[in-house]
């Protein structure tokens, strides 16, 4: 069931927020938020299938995966096959899943909805994790350590738009001062020194410098039998989970999973993709150890797919699809209204209704990794349902 809570600042605090306690939990500076994008509208009817429901199988004679393959969750959802590395944390309830979840944004086109989504909304300036992470650093007890925000990749998520820093990077080596680091970082510490508004950024941009550096000259093995797969996205998170036990004050940080438009042999297209989601998911998972209490990872897509199957073997465009939630302090289980695929039930020309406006699936999160001011900041002028997870 929903938590009804409003939090727009939009006028100031409201009395009905402010009467509840969302205080950030004590050492939320030392938490660290995931956001993985699963870019091309992932198919949540077969990443989470409703085996439930009566008119799955009927919609999609072909497409449709048996109950026997999957992975039961509650009687009702199962998990893909390829995503079975996800049991053990779905049996420690550390997963959450909410369905029929996606935005107020009905164009079915990737890069608007993907705009909007990452933005936060209509007619707002940077994005919504930037947005965010620049209220979490004016706390002051909350001060951005010297690698708050990351992309892994080639690219900055424009999520992390607007952000205070951000860094983007595929390997350690991208971080550093290069050959000249031994002359070049007391420099800079100096430098910055007698500056009353810069010089601890500066302070802290060298610590951490200096503790990346140790981190690059020590060999790593990942804790706890975690193994990686060799796919890009597995070797992001491995890098991310050194950096997160390494202390280097890493708050926020994305990285994507894309190609997941499965107009066509959509079976065949997503097998590679869903074993990377669940065995890098699962491997990050065991790897952090304790550091997962403190760590929360959001799945979330642009959009689903079209219930119905084509004759291409593939899911067209869609409106709801598949949110999870991994880490620390989330109520495992299955959360959301699902809404059904009887005919009535679909929305437009065929698709799962939304339930879930996916910022109501964030802010939970975001409460337990900061406080409501910051996540008014994240979301402004909206008012929501937060779910309870």
């Amino acid at each position: 069931m929903p938590l009804t809570l409003p939090f727009s600042l939009a006028a100031g605090l409201p009395d009905a927020l402010s009467s509840l306690t969302l205080a950030a939990e004590p050492g939320a500076a030392d938490r660290t938020l995931v956001v993985v994008f699963l870019r091309g509208g992932a198919d949540g009817l077969s990443i989470a299938p409703p085996l439930g429901d009566p008119d799955y199988r009927r919609l999609r004679p072909l497409l449709g995966i048996e109950a026997r393959e999957c992975l039961a969750l509650d009687g009702f959802f199962g998990l893909h096959p390829l995503l079975k590395p996800l049991e053990k944390c779905w049996k420690n309830g550390d997963l959450a899943l909410v369905h029929a979840a996606g935005s107020d944004d009905d164009s079915r086109s990737h890069f608007v909805a993907q705009d909007l989504m990452e933005h936060g909304g209509n007619s707002v300036a940077g994005g919504w994790l930037g947005r965010w992470l620049g209220a979490m650093a004016a706390r002051s007890d909350a001060a951005q350590g010297g690698l708050p925000a990351l992309s892994l990749g080639t690219n900055l998520a424009e999520s992390l738009r607007s952000a205070p820093s951000a860094s983007v990077l595929q390997s350690l080596d991208d971080l550093g001062l290069g050959a000249d680091a031994a002359a070049v970082r007391p420099a800079l510490e100096d430098l910055y020194a007698g500056d009353e508004m810069l010089g601890p950024a500066a302070h802290q941009a060298c610590t951490a410098l200096d503790r990346l550096a140790q981190v690059r000259g020590a060999p790593y093995t990942p804790a706890a039998g975690a193994e990686y797969s060799a796919d890009a996205f597995s070797q992001g998170l491995r890098l991310l989970a050194r950096l997160i036990k390494a202390g280097v004050g890493v708050q926020a940080a994305t990285v994507d999973l894309g190609n997941w438009d499965g107009h066509a042999l959509q079976p065949t297209l997503i097998a590679p993709l869903l074993r990377a989601l669940g065995g890098g998911l699962s491997a990050f998972a065991a790897d952090l150890g304790p550091k997962l209490a403190t760590t929360s990872v959001v799945v979330m897509t642009e959009f689903g797919r079209r219930v119905g199957e084509n004759s291409a073997l593939g899911c067209d465009h869609g409106r709801g699809g598949a949110m999870f939630v991994l880490g620390g302090g989330v109520a495992g289980g299955v959360h959301g209204r699902w809404p059904g695929l009887t005919d009535t039930a679909l929305d437009g020309p065929g698709d799962l209704a939304v339930t879930s406006d996916y910022r109501d699936v964030l802010a939970p999160v975001l409460l337990r990794h900061g406080d409501a001011g910051a996540l008014a900041a994240a979301f402004p002028g909206r008012t929501g349902a937060a779910l309870a997870l």
